[in-house]
């Protein structure tokens, strides 16, 4: 018996919030970033904040147990590859508006797709290969370069897009054997070591301010991940997986309130196309899993 009962429209409410709660994660890692703080810096100070903190909840919990992993190098390999993806989206949000960052990241669900098919050897017809393929070119007409937002921006958002598609296929190959929690606890443990290896030429002294933002980041991290979870505990994964799309409404309200930012029509036309295609591939993932 499900610990949790059914409830679709309760889990579209937590879906949403847990967007929410991410696009202004991100919006302070943007302030952060905009202050000269290097992306580096950023994710090792958050990566042990949030160290810290798991373990405290867990054991309260009585729950340290699950922490324990069947393969710490894979682990630890993951983790390492998974500082890139947080690496190249924060450095891209130094210049790039938040909504148009979003746009981009968007693409991770045709990379998901193309990895599901060379990496796990999942059936992929022609119905899903062709919305790949017309959402990259989405991808494309949503790259609008400005004074302010080179290309080498866009590039870097879709650089942190790739690593996000590579860190959640090598989550769900561990998953078989290993705990949610654990993989999030050893994702964050991987990107610090990498981070911390490269603090010493990027460092910056931290004032109380940005001590402050540092922590509000990890917090809101910590409860972004449990409320996205808690949402696919209680609605079914078609139902919700649309609503992850609300992120660029939050994106572009958050990025209009605090930057006076507001999409091209050039990036809404790629939005559009993107969104259309990974609701499309969303739909025949939903027809394959139901034959």
């Amino acid at each position: 018996m499900s610990r949790y009962t059914t409830n679709n429209l309760l889990g579209i409410a937590l879906m949403m919030l847990s967007m929410l709660l991410f696009e202004v994660m991100d919006a302070v890692a943007k302030w952060l970033v905009s202050a000269d703080m290097s992306a580096i810096q950023v994710i090792a100070v958050r990566s042990w904040m949030i160290l810290i903190m798991i373990p405290l909840i867990l054991a309260v919990r009585g729950e340290l147990g699950e922490l324990r992993v069947d393969r710490p190098k894979q682990h630890l390999l993951r983790g390492m590859l998974g500082f890139l993806a947080p690496f190249t989206f924060f450095s891209s949000l130094k210049t790039l508006p938040l909504a148009d960052a979003t746009v981009v990241f968007f693409s991770a669900a045709f990379f998901l797709t193309a990895a599901s098919a060379l990496v796990l050897k999942e059936r992929v017809g022609l119905h899903r290969w062709s919305a790949v393929v017309i959402g990259f070119a989405g991808v494309v007409i949503a790259m609008d370069p400005r004074a302010d937002a080179p290309i080498g921006a866009y590039l870097l958002a879709l650089c942190g897009a790739v690593f996000y598609a590579c860190i959640f296929i090598w989550g769900k190959q561990l998953s078989k054997r290993d705990s949610v929690i654990s993989l999030v606890f050893s994702l964050h443990f991987g990107m610090g070591v990498s981070a911390c290896l490269l603090l010493p030429w990027v460092w910056v002294p931290v004032n109380a301010e940005m001590l402050g933002m540092l922590l509000l980041m990890a917090v809101i991290a910590l409860i972004a991940h449990f409320i996205f979870t808690l949402a696919f505990a209680r609605a079914d994964v078609s139902v919700l997986a649309p609503f992850e799309y609300t992120a660029l409404v939050w994106a572009t309200i958050i990025g209009y309130v605090i930057w006076l930012d507001f999409p091209s029509p050039r990036v809404w036309t790629g939005a559009v196309i993107i969104i259309g295609c990974g609701l499309y591939v969303i739909h025949r993932e939903s027809l394959h899993h139901k034959t």
